[in-house]
């Protein structure tokens, strides 16, 4: 069977694949860690700083995350356009980098003034709390220190390595951070004392990053001919630093407007869910880790009819990876959310209305990147903006009559209807369209765990039943998969990584 899906998959599709498959492996692998860290952080800051305390800090850091969604001013998907199509040129891929890093240093430092000038007027709109303005500054000043990180982790993409952009970006960070906020808190720091702590460890790790990238990558940044790929970068850049900006009124407004029309005590609860709804995007961002670059690679070289296969077999695979994860959050999330305090379980019913967003937009694939990498970044930046202002109106009536669900529930309508037009758009613009009947086998293969995973959860009670529920719903997803049929392609990429890494742990100095 495996050398009939060697010969069912063309030598040059199976390698791009391969290619993204092993990024996925590696960068799940990292997210995972990542969030990990994060989850263990998040439930220790609730349970030692209480609610309202939590609530403070939990404003403050998604105020934080969302400025650093257009830190970069579009350098990172710039990067990503520009560096592997310099493979033979040096100097322009040296140029592009320093172009990256001096936009996001100008721009983060922009952010920060702005931030501290207006730290007393958000807290006024939102949580209205004396610890809140010394908090939101010194978080402005993080968001520069991530824009940087950021720029690390986008060379690292840019030149094919995941593994680099994995350890900075995803594990050292957020390990960084639980260290030192761990380290605050044991100390009897509260709010406050936990963002310096968390200011000054990522600070660090900024500082040493850029030389250990240089060193890595090959690429020294420079300005030195910056001038000449100038105009050609922001003129990319640009439309790409709109659609982010975009993009956060479109899909991250939820977060600001429950501070502005709810409590302090919700916001930190919506906060919690997020926390989880970051693990259910884990396949989506895993495998579009390398994606990016391969995209840009044939799309450049006009071979749309593999780019389109390529995009079928991994968004397939997305949906393949993710729907267990969903089963798992729609049986026990109540559960899970409970590990931050009896408070958080009023956030399950809202979890539930998000993961419908999450699920619509995995299944369509990659379609911002692919939107970008395609050179339609105007239609995505004009898409974006339509939709920011659309779910600005819809997302505030929904918290004013529902609440925590109208925030999860504006914030789910968004990302399906942002996803839904840009699918439809990339059919349009190029061609490309991913579903085909193999997507239905995942699919009835979930509703199957579902089912299972319910039984299992009235059945047994107690410390294990999570443990229980979830194991059972594995081996009940998997069985079903292989009794339904998986697809040719599927089979080929886990055989062929399976066997990579067993020869890896068999024979590591290999490796």
């Amino acid at each position: 069977m495996g050398k009939n899906d060697r010969k069912a998959v063309p030598d040059n599709e199976r390698e791009a694949l391969l290619t993204i498959a092993r990024g996925a492996i590696i960068t799940s692998g990292g997210i995972s860690g990542q969030r990990a860290l994060t989850t263990g952080l998040e439930i220790i800051l609730a349970r030692g700083l209480g609610p309202t305390a939590y609530g403070v800090y939990a404003m403050a850091w998604r105020i934080a995350q969302l400025l650093s969604r257009v830190v970069t001013f579009g350098s990172v998907p710039s990067l990503q356009r520009y560096v592997p199509g310099y493979k033979d040129d040096p100097k322009r891929q040296a140029g592009v980098v320093g172009l990256a890093y001096a936009t996001t240093v100008l721009f983060g430092l922009g952010l920060a003034v702005s931030v501290w000038v207006s730290a007393t007027w958000i807290n006024e709109l939102t949580v209205d709390q004396p610890a809140f303005v010394p908090t939101i500054r010194g978080f402005g000043v993080l968001v520069v220190v991530l824009g940087v990180i950021m720029v690390v982790s986008g060379t690292f993409r840019a030149v094919g390595s995941a593994r680099g952009e994995v350890a900075f970006n995803k594990l050292l960070r957020p390990g960084i951070r639980l260290v030192c906020a761990t380290a605050a808190l044991s100390l009897g720091y509260s709010v406050v004392g936990v963002t310096e702590a968390i200011v000054l460890g990522i600070g660090i790790l900024a500082v040493l990053a850029v030389p250990i990238t240089i060193r890595s990558t090959g690429i020294m940044p420079s300005l030195r001919g910056a001038r000449n790929e100038a105009r050609q970068f922001y003129k990319y850049a640009a439309p790409v630093a709109m659609s982010s900006l975009g993009k956060i009124f479109q899909s991250r407004i939820d977060v600001l407007l429950v501070g502005a029309l709810l409590t302090t005590v919700a916001a930190g609860v919506y906060n919690a869910l997020l926390v989880l709804i970051a693990i259910a995007w884990i396949p989506l961002r895993s495998f579009n880790q390398l994606l990016p670059p391969v995209a840009s690679d044939l799309y450049a070289n006009d071979r749309i009819a593999l780019l389109n296969t390529l995009y079928t077999s991994v968004t397939r695979l997305i949906i393949t990876t993710l729907i267990p994860i969903l089963a798992v959050f729609l049986v026990y999330g109540e559960e899970f959310l409970t590990l931050f305090g009896p408070t958080y379980t009023q956030g399950y019913i809202p979890l539930i209305v998000y993961l419908g967003g999450v699920f619509v937009g995995s299944a369509v694939g990659a379609t911002g990147w692919l939107m970008m990498m395609t050179d339609h970044q105007y239609a995505r930046m004009i898409l974006d903006w339509f939709l920011a202002v659309l779910n600005v109106v819809l997302t505030y009536i929904f918290i004013v009559q529902f609440g925590l669900v109208g925030a999860a529930l504006g914030t789910s309508l968004a990302i399906s209807v942002q996803n839904g037009i840009q699918v439809l758009l990339l059919r349009r613009f190029e061609g490309l369209w991913p579903f085909d009947r193999t997507f239905f086998t995942p699919i009835a293969a979930g509703g199957i765990t579902l089912v299972v995973m319910m039984g299992v959860r009235m059945s047994v009670s107690g410390s294990f039943a999570v443990v229980i529920g979830s194991v059972s719903g594995l081996v009940t997803y998997v069985l079903a998969l292989h009794i339904l049929g998986v697809d040719p392609r599927d089979r080929l990429v886990v055989r062929e990584l399976l066997d990579q890494y067993r020869a890896v742990l068999l024979n590591p100095q290999r490796a």
